[in-house]
């Protein structure tokens, strides 16, 4: 009996001790296996900013470049999307033209090209900034015979030339222009400006609507940028319409186009919406070699 009573307890302590095991198990965390992004080395992430040098001994990539014109050095928070864009270039340019291995890797101080291989950057920096054709109008547009009128039947000043000769010749040379400034924009949306543009305050313009208003393309270009990785402007179309000119469509419900992908003036690339917005809105930016300008002033009037 004691024999039997003896082997009764320790087959109860062994079914003891292996339930104990496998309460621990349950409540323990699995090992996963590790996610494989394989899109990682061909896309810029929204979440992979630049990133402290981890030797700060080591050298950083173009160092040697820093200050001169044609390059950028990053700055925390940079994504290589934002750099682009700022500098008025495709993200995928910059990958090629510095040789990256990966886009999502990208350092603070590092200094990157921005500028194709071969240009001078210097004179590339120091064209002036043009815009569009200007179109002379009335202001009274019920009444263009009558302002045309009164142009023509003023009585010549003693600084003006006499009636009825040439005009002395301008003796300031007109401002050398560049063959790309010559877009013929569209308006991108049909809505009203609710948020208008201000010189180093905003980028851009905010233009009205409802869910789901169409959101045309502003001029001829190519898709170099469809997808939400740049903070702050929801889901985003930026097209390159030249070496000169980008544009950017923001806080859109929906995206109608993709990268590499061309497009024609006034072609429907996406819905108005609020991604990343506090209201309903496009918010549409026109840069010229990356700096933002009014786009009223390059719109056609209304």
């Amino acid at each position: 009996m004691n024999k039997k009573r003896m082997l009764m307890n320790l087959k109860t302590k062994a079914l003891l001790a292996t339930c104990a095991l496998l309460l621990g198990a349950c409540t323990s965390t699995p090992n996963r296996a590790p996610v494989e992004d394989r899109g990682a080395s061909s896309r810029p992430s929204a979440t992979a900013p630049a990133v402290a040098p981890a030797d700060a001994a080591k050298p950083l990539p173009g160092a040697e470049n820093a200050g001169k014109p044609g390059y950028y050095s990053v700055k925390p928070g940079d994504t290589l999307i934002r750099i682009g864009l700022e500098n008025g270039q495709n993200w995928k340019d910059l990958v090629k033209w510095n040789g990256l291995d990966n886009p999502n890797i990208i350092e603070v101080g590092q200094v990157l090209r921005v500028l194709p291989p071969g240009v001078d950057a210097t004179a590339a920096s120091s064209k002036p900034v043009t815009t569009a054709r200007v179109e002379t109008r009335p202001l009274d547009p019920k009444a263009p015979a009558a302002a045309a009128s009164a142009s023509t039947s003023a009585a010549p000043s003693a600084s003006s030339p006499i009636a009825g000769a040439a005009p002395a010749p301008s003796t300031t040379p007109a401002a050398p222009r560049d063959a790309d400034d010559d877009v013929n924009w569209a308006w991108p949306t049909a809505g009203a400006v609710i948020t208008p543009f201000e010189e180093g305050k905003t980028k851009g313009v905010s233009i009205g609507g409802k869910p789901g208003d169409p959101v045309y393309s502003a001029a001829d270009g190519r898709v170099i940028y469809a997808g939400s990785g740049l903070r702050g402007y929801g889901n985003l179309i930026i097209l390159k319409h030249n070496s000169l000119y980008l544009t950017t469509y923001a806080h859109n419900q929906a995206l109608f186009v993709k990268e590499d992908q061309a497009v024609r003036r006034g072609q429907k690339i996406a819905e108005v919406g609020s991604t990343d917005a506090e209201s309903v809105r496009l918010y549409f930016e026109i840069r010229r070699q990356g700096k933002p300008v009014d786009p009223v002033k390059l719109l056609p009037p209304r």
